[in-house]
């Protein structure tokens, strides 16, 4: 079984997606991660981040394993993503390694932003998980100031908005939900209750 777990920054769809793959016993892989060691490797490398080429390479010598989710959990990094994530060279590298991972014997869960759409379009159950851009930025900014990260709420807002528009409006891939896909608005939802809401929608496509 592979399920496909959409959406924007902030909306929950990590959360949803890990707790999907515990309840599952499915491998799971947050393929935003790809794209924020990309960033870090652009930031670290003091590569252009407008060089195709050069910041394709640095996609192609990922090594999934050996990703640091502390370092590439940044609003620096973040940023970076968005901007290596309109390269077509980038985009193309990153694809062969979800694609293999979600391919593995016994299926697994990715989430990311074209999963259901590009990377996995033939996925046994697709899910998009929203929220308003409020409220995403909000839990993101959360986030980054009890890591001790200094940021303002308006600020993250502004950046959550941006983001959603350069994911929404890049050639290659654009962020949308797939035509076959679950909707999920996380908005007014607590962790739980959309986990919950989540593992049903699965458990209905399964019987479906």
């Amino acid at each position: 079984m592979i399920i496909a777990v959409d959406g924007p920054l902030a909306s929950g769809k990590g959360t949803i997606a890990r707790a999907l793959a515990a309840h599952f016993g499915l491998p799971y892989l947050d393929t935003g991660s790809l794209y924020r060691a990309t960033g870090l490797a652009v930031i670290e490398g003091g590569l252009n981040p407008t060089n195709a080429e050069a910041c394709a390479k640095a996609a192609r010598s990922l090594d999934i394993n050996r990703i640091d989710e502390a370092q590439i959990r940044t609003a620096e990094a973040g940023a970076m993503a968005s901007k290596v994530a309109v390269i077509p060279a980038v985009r193309q590298a990153l694809y062969e390694l979800q694609r293999a991972f979600a391919t593995q014997a016994g299926g697994a869960i990715l989430d990311g932003r074209d999963i259901g759409t590009v990377i996995c379009p033939d996925a046994d159950v697709k899910l998009y998980v929203t929220a308003d851009s409020e409220t995403r930025a909000r839990r993101r900014w959360q986030e980054l100031t009890a890591r001790g990260e200094t940021i303002s709420l308006s600020d993250m807002l502004t950046q959550t908005r941006e983001r959603d528009l350069r994911d929404a409006e890049r050639a290659d891939a654009p962020m949308r939900p797939a035509d076959d896909a679950t909707l999920l608005d996380t908005s007014s939802l607590s962790i739980d209750a959309a986990v919950t809401e989540a593992v049903e929608i699965v458990e209905k496509r399964q019987k479906a």
